[in-house]
């Protein structure tokens, strides 16, 4: 019997229909219909230390050198800009670790873990297929495409803050740069999955490196200066300031902020603003679900690897803005160009020469959340493909072309390209992100981004409560407090309303998005409907 066969066996008796299922024919989103030549598999070899290696490589990237500067501005002292640091990891963990429990519960089982990772198969299972496949349509066009297009800016805007130049991220010039900086990545993830995750481990240690130098840099400072109290070293302010003293800030528009003056609204406000910031630096939490058909034991290894890899990031991003308020001045903080923190901070202390040493790490750090969020993409696209929620021909595996070009290729081996990457799917990645780069900007993407992926975070989390009550007796390898999920519903609901409520623009666009999806999953339904008929 084939695990769809048993899967549907398991569930006619007792089983529950999703809250927004419908009476659909099975042809359309049930990956058991794709034959095996079509579907795109991935061989089980990856294990827990890989997993880890992939979250710390996504999560750790541009977000620890373009967050602190809005962070910083949006509190009223550095003591709780750190709260906020860690308040957005706490976040991220109880989000990571709810999905660690559906992750290893409902893709153990059936036909969804035949095809799908991420949110999707979860938002199927609990919500229906239309709920499955928005989130599916959402992070193909619009939330990778956008985080690809953020981070290939943020490199170029780094090689460009370091030789002394600002002003020119909306310049042709550096939208052509950041787009061959996204064709080399999504080239490299194109050789095959071993070489990106040894890549990948390369820039892991690159970013601990980078880290431990600024963190290294602080402790020096303090020594130094407990040692010397007179001694003109590092920003000197985390000496003779409170860190949880209430301070003006200088906004980066020059404007002071007096928090004394504000109401308690206002203060909400601000610290919204700040924890979204936070967010954005870990975001990424999410993306260790979308190997879990690679993991040679996910029901052990997920969990350990999303339990070890988050709480050292969050140490990671605490210590080293810890470190930014020890190193520099702290009206600098929130002024400092946002790719630029380490950087000045390193140059303060060391001299220019090891301030393009900084960049250069900065740019290795960049680069590597770029490979890592370019090799879930592909995951992801192949996973739609395999559902039949997007064209067959993003299902292939390892083939430029569809399946049977794939076949017809493959039987001349010695002129075939060997490789088990998703080719197809990192071309369609590839245009994708292109367009972003061309039409949109930083801050326009980001929020967006925010908009689509909390969007479905809020729907995930809320159905993993659903799932407690609805099939209390599913099968859960890894279950978490009740609590930690509750916490995630709550934060993540207010940060989607708040994000649409002050960026109506982006989250107009987000519905437009959904509408074009809906029309999209009609016409591929009517479609299927005709060729089995």
């Amino acid at each position: 019997m084939s695990p769809t066969d048993q899967f549907e066996d398991e569930n006619t008796e007792g089983a529950q229909r999703p809250l927004l299922g419908d009476n659909q024919e099975p042809e359309y989103g049930a990956a058991g219909e794709i034959s095996g030549q079509e579907r795109g598999t991935f061989t089980r070899n990856l294990g827990a230390t890989e997993a880890f290696a992939i979250i710390i490589s996504i999560v750790i990237g541009s977000g620890i050198f373009t967050s602190p500067g809005s962070i910083d501005a949006n509190v009223p002292s550095p003591g709780v800009a750190l709260v906020i640091w860690l308040v957005g990891g706490v976040l991220a963990w109880t989000g990571a670790s709810t999905l660690a429990e559906l992750g290893t519960a409902i893709p153990g089982e059936g036909r969804l873990s035949l095809s799908l990772g991420g949110v999707q198969p979860y938002l199927q299972h609990v919500f229906g297929d239309v709920v499955g496949f928005l989130a599916a349509w959402t992070w193909i066009v619009a939330v990778m495409p956008a985080t690809l297009a953020i981070l290939s800016i943020v490199f170029i805007e780094s090689i460009f803050s370091a030789a002394g130049v600002t002003d020119q991220a909306a310049s042709i010039k550096h939208k052509l740069l950041s787009v061959l900086v996204l064709v080399v990545i999504n080239g490299a993830n194109s050789i095959s999955t071993k070489a990106s995750t040894r890549l990948n481990n390369f820039f892991v240690v690159t970013k601990f490196v980078s880290i431990l130098g600024v963190v290294v840099a602080g402790i020096v400072v303090v020594i130094l200066g407990a040692s010397n109290p007179s001694r003109e070293i590092g920003g000197r302010d985390w000496l003779t300031k409170p860190w949880f003293g209430s301070r003006n800030s200088l906004a980066p528009d020059g404007s002071t902020i007096d928090w004394r003056d504000l109401s308690q609204w206002e203060l909400l406000g601000h610290y919204s603003t700040a924890l979204y910031g936070a967010l954005w630096a870990y975001s990424g939490w999410d993306k260790a679900v979308y190997i879990t058909a690679e993991l040679r034991e996910p029901a052990r290894q997920l969990p350990l690897a999303i339990n070890t890899s988050v709480p050292t990031i969050i140490v990671c991003f605490i210590a080293a803005n810890a470190a930014y308020y020890i190193l520099l001045p702290w009206e600098l903080v929130s002024t400092t160009d946002s790719v630029a923190v380490g950087k000045t901070a390193i140059t303060r202390l060391l001299g220019p020469a090891f301030g393009v040493v900084a960049a250069v790490l900065v740019c290795l750090v960049v680069a590597g959340a770029l490979l890592g969020n370019s090799f879930v993409t592909g995951r992801m696209t192949v996973a739609a493909g395999n559902t039949n929620w997007l064209p067959r021909f993003f299902a292939v595996v390892g083939k430029l072309g569809t399946a049977s070009q794939a076949a017809t290729n493959s039987s001349d081996a010695s002129k075939s390209f060997k490789s088990d990457a998703p080719l197809n799917a990192l071309l369609l990645s590839t245009i994708l992100s292109t367009l972003y780069i061309l039409f949109g900007n930083f801050r326009a993407l980001l929020t967006f981004n925010g908009l689509g992926e909390y969007s479905f975070f809020f729907l995930t989390v809320l159905g993993a409560i659903i799932l407690r009550y609805r099939e209390p007796n599913l099968h859960r390898p890894y279950k978490t407090f009740i609590l930690i999920p509750a916490v995630f519903v709550v934060v993540s609901g207010f940060v989607v309303v708040r994000g649409a409520v002050f960026a109506p623009v982006q989250a107009v666009i987000l519905i437009v998005v959904w509408i074009l999806g809906l029309g999209f999953y009609q016409a591929r339904r009517v479609w299927s409907r005709r060729v089995e008929g």
